[in-house]
């Protein structure tokens, strides 16, 4: 008779736990891996990043944030600063680092073994209180052999969610840059349209007036206050673009409360006297984009997990159970003996209809479709780059062409028109009709400018990472705020 399976063999999960290497201490320390995000950012876009895991560090970075927006007028600078301190779905990204460490560390250490214990017979008369005690200890063999494998994936998945991280960032960056560059845009085109709407004005009013008198038919008439009706509609559609846009940079920058109370200025900064070549642009690209680099550590890790799939594709689940067998018999005299026996078991399953064919089919296919994903990104990161640089120089030689050539043209119009209305030689509509060209060619330019600005940031995300919606801002991204009274 069968009576208890006591645990003989205690120390058998502890042999196969001394295969398991020492944890590294990257996986355990409080903010895994951010020093590493830290490291990279600084030289991309020269900004600094935090990850707040405190309520203390929160308040901190919130009491820092209010004394660089609350009532002052912000550069993109600032603007990118702030957002890289105070954006909520970036600490969600570096928090996702830390679950990456924490499986990496989950990995690294050998599974838990299984202890059952069970007691049969209890009240047996001949035997006493009981008649068996049973116990086990269960261990998986087959994961004491991957975990080298295993730790080796959780590792690479864990690069790869700090480089994500990087990306994020230099997007998040990027974003708030353009967002800054817009907003700047929309509220100067509120101030030109405003001076051509109040030019408007004064040209409405005058025909008003003449034709009161009978010196300007209806025709002439309709014509001034068509024009003056569609001004004010597009003025309003300027204040609204600004105002959108000014919300657009506010969320970016994770803002609410008494800190969206900030401004921004009404005009760009002035375009640079110049912009140099840059050398072996692609090469660049290639050497720092974040992006390329979190698809060759996807084609790492799919090759890890084929390699991990290929050595349990036969027996996917292999325990060995290890324990002993006390027996309490009773024998003729009425004596009670005691026999032990100790008894290993080894349970897996038979690969009768799952042969791990499909699994293994996954994994080479999960393989081929990584490395086509690093090809592909490959090919776009030189393409965007070429285009990118393409973009920056084009940009800048439109916006000088409006600066230097059809704004100060506009702008003799419109002086020699006022000498001629001064010497009664031209009319009044004709004069203003001069200064709403050169209100248009202004807008142009501003146009211009910021589409040149908006270039200068793709440009450095095209080299570093986060374009396409994000990037980074660095050579020579840096805007200073623009004079003019702020919004």
């Amino acid at each position: 008779m069968r009576i208890s399976k006591l645990p003989l063999i205690v120390g058998f999960p502890l042999v196969l736990g001394a295969c398991a290497t020492a944890i590294p201490g990257v996986y355990t320390e409080p903010k895994a891996g951010f020093a590493n995000i830290a490291s990279q950012i600084t030289p991309a876009i020269g900004k600094r990043t935090v990850f707040a895991e405190t309520q203390a560090e929160n308040e901190a970075l919130k009491k820092q944030v209010h004394g660089m927006v609350h009532r002052k007028t912000i550069s993109a600078d600032t603007a990118v600063q702030v957002a890289l301190l105070n954006n909520k779905g970036l600490q969600a990204s570096y928090a996702n680092v830390g679950l990456s460490a924490a499986d990496a560390w989950q990995e690294s250490t050998p599974e838990n073994p299984i202890v059952s214990i069970g007691i049969l017979g209890i009240g047996a008369p001949e035997l006493g209180a009981y008649r068996a005690i049973e116990g086990l200890i269960r261990a998986n063999l087959l994961e004491a052999t991957t975990r080298k494998k295993r730790r080796a994936l959780a590792d690479t998945n864990f690069r790869q969610a700090q480089l994500a991280a990087v990306n994020d960032t230099l997007a998040l960056a990027n974003q708030t840059r353009q967002a800054w560059i817009a907003s700047v845009t929309a509220f100067e085109a509120v101030g030109y349209l405003k001076r051509a709407k109040a030019t408007s004005d004064a040209g409405s009013e005058l025909a008003r007036k003449l034709g009161e008198t009978g010196a300007l038919n209806k025709a002439n008439q309709a014509r001034e206050q068509a024009f003056n009706a569609e001004l004010a509609g597009q003025l309003a559609r300027a204040r609204l673009n600004a105002t959108k846009s000014k919300e657009e940079l506010t969320r970016l920058m994770g803002l609410w409360g008494t800190e969206v109370d900030y401004y921004v200025p009404d005009a760009l900064p002035k375009l640079p006297r110049s912009v140099g070549s840059i050398g072996n642009i692609e090469a660049k690209a290639l050497r720092n984009r974040v992006d390329l680099r979190v698809a060759k550590l996807g084609l790492e890790a799919q090759a890890l997990a084929y390699g991990l799939t290929d050595q349990t594709r036969i027996v996917s689940d292999l325990e060995i159970v290890g324990g002993a067998e006390l027996e309490r018999e009773v024998g003729e005299d009425g004596d009670t003996e005691k026999v032990i026996t100790p008894q290993v078991e080894l349970e897996f399953a038979i690969p009768i209809f799952d042969s791990g064919k499909a699994r293994m089919r996954k994994a080479e296919l999960a393989y081929l479709q990584s490395a086509n994903v690093l090809a592909e990104t490959a090919v776009n990161v030189r393409s965007e780059a070429r285009g990118a640089e393409a973009s920056y120089h084009a940009s800048y030689k439109i916006a000088r062409h409006y600066q230097d050539i059809l704004v100060p043209l506009t702008r003799t119009v419109e002086e020699e028109g006022l000498l001629s209305y001064n010497g009664m030689i031209t009319n009044t509509f004709e004069l203003l009709t001069d200064v709403r060209q050169k209100l248009a060619a202004s807008l142009e330019a501003a146009n211009a400018k910021s589409d040149f600005y908006m270039a200068q940031a793709d440009l450095t995300a095209a080299i570093y990472g986060g374009g396409a919606g994000g990037g980074g801002g660095g050579e020579g991204a840096a805007l200073a705020a623009g004079g003019g009274a702020p919004h």
